[in-house]
């Protein structure tokens, strides 16, 4: 199975698209602040409150570069700035297989694409899991989907197609439900099928989502530290998802990987700092703690 990434419209790793002009003015203490959105920014209930997005605010208006790390799509990332009222340099979307950059009118343009072909992965788990439903995510951010899937903007968006049909499809991301199973039942017959060939993590309820080989919201955000040429000892991340795993043994590395109060026990173990759960405003807790 291939693996292949691309920087888009020209842009080379080492100029860093959208970094600062020669000459203008860094913040030398700033810190790289990475969120993940559902469990950790947002509530389940679609609710980001007000003490969290005070929180958001004052870190940005502090000088640090808060930024958004999620498994989410393109198209269901970027219309939450406009409610977190934060401007990012750059999002990294789906698990990292997409990095955004900030054009100069505040549109997003894509620098960084992973895909890979599917087909492989696809089959394999088709022939494990009956009443498996599967989707696929493009290069353009197009979500083919064959199967029910709970109704989001996943599915509002995505066009309904033959198990046949998502096979070569050049993917930035696979994801799989199956809902007649629990979720440590799910974890076991994944890890029996052997999917080493991809990089992949286990959600809530019996969601898998499966990313480009060696991708991980981890290996994009060490893409856009290099980037901003800021230091690994000044990055945080906090996530609560076991797609979040990678990204926290990133931060707790030299900087602060930090575990919502009601994640799992190996994503709690993959931090070096656990806050307060969602439902407790735990984000704000912890991001009240960076320098101002």
């Amino acid at each position: 199975m291939s693996t292949q990434g691309r920087f888009v419209d020209g842009a080379s790793q080492g100029a860093g698209p959208g970094a600062p002009a020669s000459g203008a003015i860094t913040r030398t203490k700033r810190w790289l602040v990475a969120l993940d959105i559902d469990g950790t920014t947002m509530r389940e209930d679609g609710v980001v409150t007000d003490t969290v997005l005070a929180a958001i605010r004052n870190a940005e208006a502090a000088g640090h570069e808060v930024m958004l790390a999620t498994g989410r799509s393109e198209g269901m990332t970027v219309p939450l700035l406009s409610t977190l009222g934060i401007t990012p340099r750059y999002l990294v979307c789906a698990n990292g297989a997409l990095t955004l950059a900030r054009r100069d009118d505040g549109s997003y343009e894509r620098v960084h694409v992973e895909t890979f072909d599917p087909s492989e992965v696809l089959q394999t788990i088709h022939g494990a899991l009956t009443n498996a439903e599967f989707g696929v995510e493009d290069e353009t951010g197009h979500f083919l989907l064959s199967g029910n899937f709970p109704d989001d903007a996943m599915t509002v968006s995505g066009e309904h197609v033959s198990f046949e049909q998502l096979l070569g499809v050049e993917a930035t991301r696979v994801v799989v439900i199956s809902p007649g199973h629990d979720t440590e039942d799910f974890l076991q017959i994944v890890e029996r099928m052997g999917l080493h060939k991809v990089s992949y993590s286990v959600g809530w309820t019996s969601w898998l989502d499966i990313a480009p080989e060696g991708v991980t919201k981890a290996t994009a955000m060490e893409r856009v530290r290099e980037w901003l040429d800021i230091p690994r000892s000044r990055v945080f991340a906090a996530g609560d998802g076991r797609n979040d795993i990678d990204m926290l043994r990133w931060a707790s590395t030299s900087g602060r990987g930090v575990v919502m109060g009601q994640a799992p026990d190996d994503v709690v173990d993959a931090g070096n700092e656990l806050t307060g759960g969602v439902t407790d405003d735990g984000l704000a807790a912890a991001l009240d703690s960076l320098p101002r």
